[in-house]
């Protein structure tokens, strides 16, 4: 599968699950992942997906390949802290949380125009 194929399918399970085809969104993220193990787009929207499904340790299995992918990444950091939140284990979840306040603070260093507010 190319690039595009991966997107493609990712995007493809993603409306499933907004539409309410939970089965038909983790059966196109597992062949994504499958496909192409080292997407980190897959295996976040897999974490995402099943962490919306209540699927704790799904989504944590799915949350720490993206994370090994891209650990610097915001929102794996981010979606790590709520997974660790929801499965009772505060210290991890405030330290994913701390580092995507990291990542935040380092984005609005590198682009500060773009994270001014305005009214």
């Amino acid at each position: 599968m190319t690039d595009d194929d991966i997107q493609h399918l990712i995007e493809d399970a993603t409306f499933d699950y907004t539409m309410g085809d939970n089965d038909a969104a983790l059966a196109k993220l597992a062949r994504a992942t499958a496909a192409a193990p080292d997407s980190f787009p897959a295996w976040h929207a897999l974490a995402e997906v099943n962490f919306n499904l209540r699927r704790f340790d799904d989504a944590l299995a799915a949350a720490e390949q993206a994370h090994r992918l891209q650990p610097a990444d915001l929102f794996i950091n981010t979606t790590l802290s709520r997974i660790w939140m929801e499965k009772g284990d505060k210290p991890k979840a405030e330290h994913f949380g701390a580092q995507a306040k990291i990542q935040s603070w380092k984005e609005q260093i590198k682009n500060p125009d773009a994270h001014q507010g305005g009214i």
